[in-house]
C-alpha cells in the first residue's frame, strides 16, 4: 500500500540522468528538479537510475546529493535513494553508535521487520560496516531486552498467514502463566513465544488471551515488564495486530510538541511510504482526526515539506 505516485508513461533512465545533471549545475541546486523525479520513482526505478548515473557521469549519485542538498531534506532524499535493506542498517548502526543507544529505534526497527527483511538487513550490515549485528547488539544492550532483540533479529521466525488455532490457545496460556498467573514474570517464556511465532499465528494468540482472560495482552504486557524490554514486546504486538496504528502515533508524536523531531518523521514517512503509508494514514485519520498530510505541512517548510509530501501522496 504505496503512497508514492509513479508517472503512467515514465521518461527514459537517461533522460532523467540529464535532468538531474542539469538540476545539479550553476549556483545552487534546482531542489524542485530534484524531487520531482526521486520523489516519483519507485525502489527498482531509483536503483536503475543510480546505476545510469554512474554510468552516464562516472560519478555515485548518492555523494552528489549529498553535495546539492542539506539538513533536512538531504537527509531525507538520501535514505529515500538508499536500498531498503542498507537504508534499516544505517539507521540501526546510527541508533547505537556512540554514547547512549537510541533503543526506541533501534526497537522499531528490529522489531517490526519481517524474518526475511531482516535476513537482508543483517548481510547489509556486514557488507557495509564490517561488523556483525549481533556482536553489536550484545555490546549495546542488556539483560532479557537483548535476548529479545537477538533472537527477533535472527529472523528465524516462520513467514506467511497459516494459523494453527490449537497452537494460538496454547501460547495463550502459556503466555498467562508466565504473566499473570504467577508471582513475578517469566520473561524466558515471553522471548520464546514471541521470537518463534509469525506475525499471524501471533495474532491469534492474543486473541486467544483476550477471549480467554478478558484482558488485551497488551495491558498485560503493561503490568508484568517494564523498560524498554515492555517498549520491545509492546510493538511486536503492534506490529502483528494494527502496525498502521503504531506508526501513526510515532508520526503523530514526532510533530505534536513545539519544535520537530525530525529524525524521526523522516525514518518512519521514508521507510514506510512503500511499504504500509495508506494504513498509517487511514489510521492517523481515524485516531487524531485529521489528515497526516495537513499535519506535516504545518509542521515543516521549504522542499524538506514538498519532499514529505510527495512520499506520503499529499500535494
Amino acid at each position: 500500500m504505496s503512497t508514492i505516485t509513479v508517472p503512467p508513461m515514465l521518461p527514459p533512465v537517461q533522460q532523467d540522468c540529464q535532468a538531474l545533471h542539469h538540476a545539479f549545475k550553476g549556483f545552487g541546486c534546482d531542489e524542485k528538479h530534484v524531487i520531482q523525479i526521486l520523489a516519483h520513482r519507485n525502489y527498482l526505478q531509483r536503483r536503475e537510475l543510480v546505476n545510469a548515473y554512474r554510468s552516464m557521469y562516472g560519478e555515485d549519485l548518492l555523494r552528489r546529493l549529498e553535495k546539492e542538498l542539506h539538513g533536512n531534506l538531504e537527509q531525507a532524499v538520501l535514505l529515500w535513494m538508499m536500498e531498503p535493506a542498507e537504508r534499516d542498517a544505517v539507521l540501526i548502526r546510527d541508533a547505537m553508535k556512540g554514547l547512549g543507544t537510541k533503543d526506541k529505534t533501534l526497537i522499531e526497527i528490529i522489531c517490526s521487520r519481517t524474518p526475511s527483511q531482516l535476513y537482508y538487513i543483517r548481510q547489509a550490515y556486514q557488507t557495509k560496516y564490517h561488523r556483525s549485528l549481533d556482536k553489536d547488539i550484545q555490546s549495546d544492550t542488556s539483560g532479557d531486552y537483548r535476548k529479545l532483540l537477538l533472537a527477533f533479529a535472527s529472523g528465524q521466525r516462520p513467514e506467511g498467514p497459516h494459523v494453527d488455532m490449537h497452537l494460538a490457545d496454547a501460547d495463550a496460556r502459556e503466555l498467562y502463566r508466565a504473566g499473570e498467573g504467577r508471582v513475578g514474570t517469566d520473561e524466558s517464556t515471553f522471548i520464546r513465544v514471541f521470537s518463534t511465532r509469525s506475525a499471524a499465528q501471533l495474532h491469534a494468540a492474543f486473541a486467544a488471551y483476550k477471549h480467554l482472560y478478558k484482558r488485551d495482552i497488551d495491558k498485560a504486557i503493561k503490568r508484568e515488564t517494564s523498560g524498554d524490554f515492555e517498549d520491545a514486546l509492546r510493538l511486536i504486538v503492534k506490529s502483528a495486530t494494527r502496525p498502521g496504528r503504531y506508526f501513526a502515533k510515532v508520526l503523530y508524536d514526532s510533530m505534536k510538541r513545539m519544535g520537530t523531531d525530525d529524525s524521526t518523521l523522516i525514518r518512519v514517512v521514508v521507510t514506510r511510504a512503500e511499504q504500509d503509508m495508506q494504513y498509517i494514514k487511514a489510521d492517523f485519520y481515524q485516531k487524531y482526526k485529521k489528515p497526516l498530510e495537513s499535519m506535516i505541512s504545518g509542521d515543516t517548510s521549504g522542499n524538506y515539506k514538498h519532499f514529505l509530501l510527495s512520499l506520503v501522496g499529499g500535494h
